[in-house]
């Protein structure tokens, strides 16, 4: 089983935009625990993958290690860390995840 770690930016920003359905959130985040192959892959920087989860007009994205969710089976994924870092909408979706590459190129994992 994987762990889902999630920001206390992110967390802030669910609690402060979507009150009513971040419970479902959250679950819907923690759901990767059992299955970190959901997502959509959108990008990699070196051997992290950033991936997407969508909740309905938002978007959520997280990290990874990515040579371990590529080549292991769900069961050996014990010591993965899935880390979310940030939060999106349809129209502002491009430069966040730009703004997450460069985040990852200049400081790496410990930019967030």
């Amino acid at each position: 089983m994987a762990k889902v770690i999630i920001t206390k930016k992110i967390e802030e920003e669910i609690n402060k935009k979507c009150k009513h359905e971040s419970i479902e959130i959250f679950s819907l985040m923690l759901t990767l625990e059992d299955n970190p192959q959901k997502g959509k892959g959108i990008g990699s920087v070196g051997n992290v993958l950033i991936k997407e989860l969508k909740y309905k007009i938002f978007r959520f994205y997280f990290i990874t290690d990515r040579y371990k969710v590529k080549f292991l089976k769900t069961e050996e994924l014990n010591n993965l860390i899935i880390k979310f870092i940030r939060m999106s909408g349809k129209e502002d979706q491009r430069g966040v995840i730009e703004n997450i590459k460069k985040v990852l190129r200049n400081l790496g994992l410990e930019g967030f």
